[in-house]
């Protein structure tokens, strides 16, 4: 288990994905001030592998939920943000093969629906995909690009529900709407 030393907070000077503002507004005749973060939208995608009857999900170290609870560690749908000049469908794509390492096709991903994350602050929208796929379709060991490091996980159909409602593990909440989408669509 990794373990995190000299943790410090810096304003930043010029963010590369993260950009605060603070917004001025009337409503109904009441001036008001809010804090907000501008940042990018994003692709979640549910992974179901037919052949071992699970889910694959992701888990890596966030510094903000680090700050929270003192382990950092989630579990997540393989995402990324919307960056690239691409189609939201490529861009989930290209995550899978890079978070998980399966090769999905476009043609493959069911759009599950998209719904905005992050409100009180944010405001950023999440479109959110399904995919199947078996061992024939993986090509690599997964676990991201450069200096990501990602753990491919594995959660079995049968321990999906107990996992939504299980709050040792830290997780986001698409990953926990879309299991409780694939158990009301699977019965």
């Amino acid at each position: 288990m990794n373990r995190i030393a000299n943790l410090t907070l810096t304003d930043l000077e010029n963010p590369r994905f993260v950009k605060t503002q603070l917004i001025s507004y009337e409503q109904e005749g009441v001036k008001k001030t809010w804090e907000t973060a501008q940042v990018h939208d994003s692709v979640a995608i549910l992974i179901y592998h037919k052949g071992h009857d699970s889910f694959i999900l992701v888990k890596q170290f966030r510094p903000p939920v680090y700050l929270n609870n003192n382990d950092g560690f989630t579990y997540e749908l393989c995402a990324g943000i919307c960056d690239k000049e691409l189609t939201l469908a490529q861009i989930a794509s290209e995550e899978i093969l890079e978070e998980t390492g399966f090769l999905v096709q476009v043609q493959r991903l069911e759009k599950i629906t998209s719904f905005y994350t992050a409100v009180g602050f944010a405001g950023s929208k999440q479109t959110v995909f399904y995919v199947q796929v078996d061992e024939k379709d993986r090509k690599h060991i997964g676990g991201g690009i450069e200096e990501e490091a990602i753990e491919v996980v594995e959660i079995s159909r049968k321990e999906a529900y107990d996992f939504v409602l299980d709050e040792s593990c830290a997780k986001t909440p698409g990953l926990m709407f879309s299991f409780m989408w694939w158990l009301k669509q699977n019965g």
